[in-house]
């Protein structure tokens, strides 16, 4: 296991379209294992095989709740209901957050890293994170669907 380096905005890399996993093999189990790590360590609730240069469709998760880590391979979104409108932020796009309308509740199917196929329905932030995930995949940022997009304000700085 080990931390990578995450792409950072505007890397030609985030703009490609990762490539389906054809068969899990150990590269993709140490995959999985360093975008765990990186993800749990930048700190984010979210990472996509991408953001850390690799044009393979896997995505990790972890939004902090029963679910625990959630981990997909060749993750494919198959139903979306209702609408949420929120902010994001991105690990790719440090110091910057946006306002996205986003599914409510949403169904993904993928497979997990036995190459059982899991069937993962979330709403709320876990619809958020699925969907920014995914769409990492397609080459696609959140600030590409943003209606607005504003610089994060610092910890150290005083709100206001």
């Amino acid at each position: 296991m080990a931390i990578r380096i995450i792409v950072k905005d505007p890397d030609p890399v985030l703009r490609e379209i990762a490539k389906p996993v054809p068969k899990i093999t150990p590269n993709i189990i140490k995959l999985l294992n360093d975008m765990a790590d990186t993800m749990y360590d930048a700190p984010g609730v979210g990472l996509a095989a991408p953001q850390i240069g690799i044009l393979k469709r896997v995505i990790v998760m972890d939004i902090g709740d029963e679910n625990g880590l959630i981990e997909l391979i060749n993750p494919e979104v198959i139903a979306e209901v209702g609408e949420q409108f929120g902010p994001e932020g991105c690990l790719s796009i440090p110091g910057l957050t946006g306002d996205v309308l986003r599914a409510l509740t949403v169904t993904v199917k993928g497979l997990d890293r036995e190459g059982k196929e899991r069937i993962i329905e979330g709403s709320d932030l876990l619809a958020r994170c699925i969907l920014h995930e995914v769409d990492h995949l397609n080459g696609v940022l959140y600030t590409d669907l943003a209606e607005k997009v504003y610089r994060t304000p610092k910890e150290d700085e005083e709100e206001e």
